[in-house]
């Protein structure tokens, strides 16, 4: 009797196969997509494009613009009437906001004060992904210790009062420097303006704030008490430790009759906000100079078409040379030279192999573009506001700074009083360009019909004129953190096949079997090592806690808080260890040793992929830098014992790579050597990294956490991987 022949084994899918093909290869995987996370990082300055303007509505520079002489001439009376009531001492700062309201008073706009106390920075832990809140008021206070904002209000002739422009000018009300001066006239002479248009569809606030305790916090505070009104009058100081703030206004008051309003006063919904701001230079600049600022809390940036619509009206209607910041030691950098003339010569080939292909970019551009990059994407992962702009973007609105630097030398304080006693001739040397870019900055966000959507709102920044969009930067990313899954996989598949095998990556090219690489499910080892790695993340959740009670120490110095810091998290990393289990507890007699690193390092990978793949969902920039650092390093952790049985110059090139990746992905040490590649290794402190995480928590930044709760645990993880007795 012929024996029945069985059927055909069904082949796997392709998708099935392919997975299995990635995995077995993982190693190779790894390399590639690293190598090529890196090299598209690089790629970046040359993939820019140039910005454009994507709302039609905004038409910048189609209107002519309005100012006369008369404004100039009452801007040029208006600074020279705050440069004067500066010169007289006064303890109270109350004599600016006084002639401030009472210019807007005599233009016809709307005035009011808004008071508000400076708020205390303090670390909380569950103040994170909110501002800061400006409305802390401390238990003992004083009248002196309060800001005056001074607000004016243009009711729009052609609108329904539903939308706002904010126009803010920051200045210190104890004592005003040239500049400060300078950028309240310009204020005044285009509000002056506004009062007399008809083409105005939007309100215009303009507001004064008192940046006697930081430019931030006055912004902060108007903004918080205009979208949360308080009911039952506004908060004023106690009238017995506050008599003479009392004892002023009474008499502004009685001085200006009825035109100073008593209570806050609102406009319609803001559309967008400008800060305007004229520096202060001690160095010669040869042209007149505009700089922009655009980062805010957490990565977050206005929309793109803001600052095309500045950068537009500023180059091509005033001629002024527009900047955005950047990392300056990059224009000396060697290394970027050379990738830089690299790219410029195969861009070189390309063109003439192709004319129509547009590749590469002069060297010295790519060196300026990879610096200014490199500013926007630190900026970004720091989620620290780089002005009183960033107040505006906690309540979704677009907002920048624009800081304006005119062509003057000023060398000594003689020279700038000089000039303000001869009536206020500085304002006359540059008064076209700056006054009408603000005009027109103005007169494209009134032709808004609706609020900024068009343009993008995640993008880096590699010129005034040139961006990278998240669908270019993203590809960068998802290279690096590729291999984290692939590696997981591969890990779990070899600690978890039948017999004994030992965990190494082939590189072969012959044909895989569904057999070689089948994947036993069924252990449930791998929750021992997930114990471990849940162990490490809850102790930086600890970590991450502690500041807030080192903070409470008296006379504590930024060196001594960060070594009680440190030797607290050594110390409860001990206890936890102790006290929840030894992560070494989960060996068994049936499990070799040898598949214990591999599944506490899947573990370890897997968490590390899900740590960066959630902060990429909260500030970009942070993952993109977390990745550079967390993905080497977990990927190179290997037990160091393993490398006594290898070739003796692998061992030592493995271990070697071990050391450094680890090294370098202690945040201490990543922290310390960032700052050396850009400002110099000279005068570096150990209490200087206290500051910069003291910044961080201050703002509740939420890159303070990633490093504390993903990088920190993630790097002890690699260190005990790297010390497991295999």
């Amino acid at each position: 009797m012929a024996k029945r022949e069985e059927p055909p084994k069904a082949k796997p899918r392709l998708l099935i196969r392919a997975g299995i093909l990635i995995i077995t290869h993982s190693l190779l995987v790894s390399v590639i997509c690293c190598t090529a996370g890196v090299f598209a990082l690089l790629l970046l300055p040359i993939l820019a494009k140039n910005t454009y303007i994507s709302e039609n509505a905004l038409l910048p520079g189609s209107a002519r613009s309005m100012l006369s002489p008369h404004e100039f001439s009452d801007a040029n009376k208006f600074v020279k009437e705050i440069s004067s009531s500066n010169v007289e001492p006064a303890s109270t700062g109350i004599e600016t906001p006084r002639l401030i309201a009472q210019h807007i008073a005599d233009l016809g706009g709307e005035v009011s004060y808004h008071k508000f106390h400076p708020q205390l920075n303090k670390f909380h832990p569950l103040h994170f992904f909110s501002s800061p809140d400006p409305g802390i008021v401390q238990v003992n206070y004083s009248c002196s210790s309060y800001g005056i904002n001074t607000v004016g209000i243009i009711r729009a002739p052609r609108g329904d009062g539903k939308e706002a422009i904010v126009l803010v000018t920051p200045y210190n009300s104890l004592n005003i420097t040239p500049g400060e001066a300078l950028s309240l006239g310009l204020a005044y002479s285009v509000f002056s303006l506004l009062t007399r248009v008809s083409w105005l569809a939007k309100d215009v606030i303009w507001l004064a704030a008192d940046s006697r305790h930081g430019e931030y916090a006055p912004v902060a505070a108007w903004l918080r008490d205009y979208h949360a009104p308080t009911f039952g009058g506004p908060r004023k100081p106690n009238a017995e430790i506050c008599g003479e703030s009392a004892l002023y206004e009474s008499k502004a008051n009685q001085f200006m009759g009825s035109k100073i309003a008593d209570h806050f006063r609102r406009a319609g919904t803001i559309a967008a906000g400008l800060v305007i701001k004229v520096a202060d230079r001690s160095v010669d600049i040869t042209r007149d100079t505009l700089s922009i600022y655009a980062e805010a809390s957490n990565g977050q940036m206005p929309n793109l078409d803001l600052i095309n619509t500045v950068n537009y009206l500023a180059v091509h209607g005033q001629g002024l040379l527009v900047k955005v910041e950047k990392f300056w030691s990059f224009l000396h950098s060697k290394w970027l030279k050379v990738f830089g003339e690299i790219f410029e010569s195969v861009g070189k080939v390309a063109k003439s192999l192709n004319p129509q292909w547009v590749f590469g970019i002069s060297a010295m551009e790519y060196i300026e573009g990879t610096a200014t990059l490199a500013s926007s994407l630190y900026n970004q992962a720091l989620g620290v506001p780089t002005g009183p702009h960033g107040a505006f973007r906690d309540y979704q609105v677009d907002a920048i700074t624009m800081e304006i630097s005119p062509k003057l030398y000023w060398s000594h304080k003689a020279k700038q009083a000089e000039v303000f006693l001869r009536g206020g001739r500085l304002v006359l040397l540059f008064p076209f360009k700056t006054f009408m870019l603000v005009e027109g900055v103005l007169r494209s966000i009134n032709n808004l019909l609706e609020k900024f959507h068009q343009s993008f709102f995640l993008y880096l920044l590699t010129s005034p004129s040139k961006f990278v969009s998240v669908g270019v930067y993203m590809i960068a990313f998802a290279l690096l953190v590729a291999p984290l899954p692939v590696v997981a996989a591969s890990l779990y598949s070899d600690a978890n096949k039948r017999g004994p095998t030992s965990v190494k990556h082939k590189l072969s090219s012959s044909p895989i079997s569904v057999d070689e690489a089948h994947i036993t499910f069924r252990s449930w080892r791998w929750l021992s090592a997930a114990k471990t790695v849940f162990i490490v993340h809850l102790w930086g959740a600890v970590v991450t806690l502690m500041p807030y009670f080192i903070c409470q120490l008296p006379n504590c110095t930024p060196t001594t808080s960060l070594l009680v810091w440190v030797s607290l998290s050594v110390f409860g990393l001990v206890v936890l260890h102790l006290v929840l289990g030894s992560p070494s507890a989960f060996v068994s007699a049936s499990q070799p040793q040898e598949k214990e690193w591999a599944l506490l390092k899947s573990v370890t990978v897997s968490a590390a992929f899900v740590g960066l793949c959630l902060m990429s969902v909260i500030n970009f920039a942070t993952a993109e830098i977390g990745a550079l650092l967390i993905v080497p390093m977990c990927l190179m952790a290997l037990p160091v014992r393993l490398n006594t049985s290898a070739h003796k110059f692998r061992a030592v090139a493995r271990a070697a790579f071990n050391v450094v990746f680890i090294l370098v992905g202690c945040p201490v040490v990543a922290f310390f050597m960032l700052k050396g590649v850009f400002e110099g290794f000279k005068n570096i402190n150990v209490g200087e990294f206290w500051f910069w995480v003291e910044s961080l928590w201050v703002w509740n930044s939420a890159t303070y956490i990633f490093i504390c709760m993903v990088h920190l645990p993630c790097w002890v993880l690699c260190i005990y991987i790297l010390l497991h007795p295999c």
